[in-house]
């Protein structure tokens, strides 16, 4: 597999595989106005693995499509982050893993925009202002829940010590993107790292949350050589229907 394609699969499979977990929510969610938002995300992020994956399948050139690739891989393909793959649990704990997500996606997809590869830079430009507004939204949600009532700052603090050690894997560079980097494609991973810590740290403190002190990283999601127990699960929830009746068509 070439250093190109497996950036796009890590794109389009970060946001095909937290999209799934946020649609999880639809129905679900605390109040109707956020069920809607929850929704809106979830598309938003579905609509640029359509994208992301749609490029991918392009490059491989073996003839497949993007739902092939999103509905007829196994866990073992998958390249995203091990941090989008990890349950809900509640509706804190999910506002702080799509915050400490949209931070760095957000980053990741303004420096794309200049990517040396214009179908590269054009999906970023176009995914750019979607996911500026998932940032702004989870940051404030953040905020409100961290500096609101004892119940809800304990439930959030709770959820960024559990969250925290799966965001370094965000920023751990590896042949692939060094080779992309060289190609002036992406930009290695670590650069953002700077940045993304001050933006943490100003919502943090905001929200009067603690991050922890440790720097340890879960990893393994992004070069698919050590996925969570929760992925198997989503992906045969997720992969269901296309795999059983494999001409479905709507």
């Amino acid at each position: 597999m070439s250093a190109f394609l497996e950036f796009l699969l890590r794109m389009g499979d970060n946001t095909l595989v937290l999209g799934h977990r946020v649609s999880e929510w639809c129905g679900h969610a605390p109040i109707l106005e956020e069920d809607i938002a929850l929704a809106n995300t979830a598309l938003d992020l579905i609509g640029q693995t359509q994208m992301w994956l749609g490029l991918a399948a392009e490059v491989e050139g073996k003839g497949r499509t993007a739902d092939d690739l999103a509905y007829r891989r196994d866990v073992i393909d998958f390249r995203n982050c091990l941090l989008t793959e990890l349950p809900n649990r509640d509706f804190g704990h999910t506002l702080m893993r799509q915050f400490l997500f949209d931070t760095w996606h957000k980053l990741m997809l303004t420096r794309l925009c200049d990517s040396s590869d214009e179908r590269v830079a054009a999906i970023a430009m176009k995914a750019l202002k979607e996911v500026s507004y998932h940032l702004e939204r989870s940051a404030d949600t953040v905020i409100g829940l961290g500096d609101g009532t004892e119940e809800s700052h304990a439930k959030m603090q709770a959820a960024l010590n559990r969250l925290w050690p799966y965001v370094g894997e965000m920023f751990e560079a590896d042949r692939v993107d060094d080779l992309n980097a060289q190609e002036g494609v992406t930009v290695n991973p670590s650069e953002l790292r700077a940045d993304y810590d001050r933006i943490v740290s100003e919502v943090m403190a905001e929200a009067t949350l603690r991050i922890p002190d440790s720097r340890f990283a879960h990893r393994g999601g992004r070069d698919g050589s050590r996925h969570t127990e929760h992925l198997g699960h989503m992906l045969a929830v997720m992969q269901f229907l296309p795999r059983a009746y494999p001409d479905a068509r709507w």
